[in-house]
């Protein structure tokens, strides 16, 4: 039922956006009738793809090639309420050049348009090139601990993150020794009955003092339970609001359920809970996905709170709507409380496999 629903309202926004790009835009554009049908198959042809997109999330059967195509699709229809926004400023200023020649009227109208296509095609191949790189080692100099620290966050297994995408990901954290490494949420994007084979790989990452994971809001879209339940097949400890003490290291790891169990009243995050057997004589590292979890701090003051979420924007401008909704973006931060907290921009990627003004990484803290 919330998987019909969710297609249903995708499907109202895609509709509702093709069609005003239809009649805003490819209507009055001043081009031949021949140009104008076949940027009217193209828009169709898109529409469908984003469809096949979405159905994608909950099938196995679509060949990567093929579901490269329909995410790329998500892409443009970003591109498409861009040049939408664009296109309607550009409206206002051609009505203030009524007192200029028709002739050059249309010669401003042409010109901005081609502009706008110009960016829009840019934009698009700017962003899957830079979608397609290998994921960044962030090297942060934290200099708290006497350990090395590898994190992870927003992997969205499924579609085209795939068994090979995560083995990859394995080889590259196994390369850093690390002495822990942490999971922080948003590791699934579709059933977990397609995915099994690749979450199994992470089962082959060597942490001296193992790997540790939290939920993220995308785990509560496809039966967090039942995911909690796989996970217990792997040598990775899932916290759900509770600690983790590690003697050898002197560190308490705290992790807690996402912000989005507040919605469905369901794996609520409980911070009072899961501080619940620290050591008070060791330190602190919080694994909470939403950086916006500071906010439920209390009075707690961990040394250090890693999380993710925010896929450093993903897509610019986009970075500035995450910031209306999260403190931080990405990077390091210092609370008022003395608290540090990093924000991982993501290893994987949510909707189309692009990326503009932020990139994916693995993060390692020394």
């Amino acid at each position: 039922m919330k998987t019909l629903l969710f297609f249903g309202i995708f499907l109202l926004f895609f509709l509702a956006l093709h069609g005003l790009f239809y009649f805003r835009v490819i209507k009055y554009l001043l081009v031949s009738t021949q140009i104008k049908k076949t940027l009217i198959i193209l828009l169709g042809f898109n529409f469908l793809f984003n469809l096949l997109y979405v159905a994608g999330r909950y099938t196995d059967i679509i060949p990567n090639g093929l579901y490269y195509l329909f995410s790329i699709s998500i892409g443009i229809t970003f591109v498409l309420l861009l040049y939408l926004i664009l296109h309607e400023i550009l409206y206002l200023f051609h009505k203030t050049l009524k007192h200029v020649d028709r002739s050059k009227r249309e010669f401003i109208k042409k010109s901005g348009d081609g502009l706008l296509l110009t960016l829009g095609t840019g934009y698009v191949s700017a962003g899957a090139y830079e979608g397609s790189k290998t994921p960044a080692l962030n090297v942060i100099e934290l200099k708290k601990f006497d350990f090395t620290i590898v994190q992870i966050s927003d992997l969205h297994i499924g579609g085209l993150i795939d068994r090979a995408f995560v083995k990859e990901a394995v080889r590259q954290i196994n390369a850093l020794k690390p002495d822990i490494v942490f999971i922080t949420g948003d590791l699934v994007d579709t059933a977990i009955d397609y995915i099994q084979e690749s979450i199994l790989e992470l089962d082959k990452i060597n942490s001296k003092h193992g790997t540790y994971y939290i939920l993220g809001n995308h785990e509560y879209f496809h039966e967090p339970l039942k995911i909690i339940e796989f996970m217990k097949q792997t040598s990775i400890k899932t916290l759900l609001n509770e600690t983790a003490v590690i003697d050898a290291l002197k560190i308490n790891i705290v992790g807690v359920t996402d912000l989005f169990g507040y919605r469905i009243d369901m794996l609520v995050p409980d911070i009072d809970q899961a501080y619940k057997g620290c050591n008070p004589e060791y330190k602190t590292i919080l694994l909470a996905h939403q950086p916006k979890f500071i906010e439920y701090l209390k009075d707690y003051t961990p040394d250090l709170i890693l999380s993710g979420h925010t896929h450093g924007g993903q897509i610019w401008p986009f970075n500035y709507l995450v910031r209306l909704q999260q403190p931080y973006v990405k990077g390091l931060h210092r609370l008022l409380n003395g608290s540090y907290i990093y924000v991982n921009s993501g290893i994987g990627f949510w909707g189309p496999p692009m990326r503009l003004g932020s990139q994916a990484e693995i993060t390692f803290l020394i």
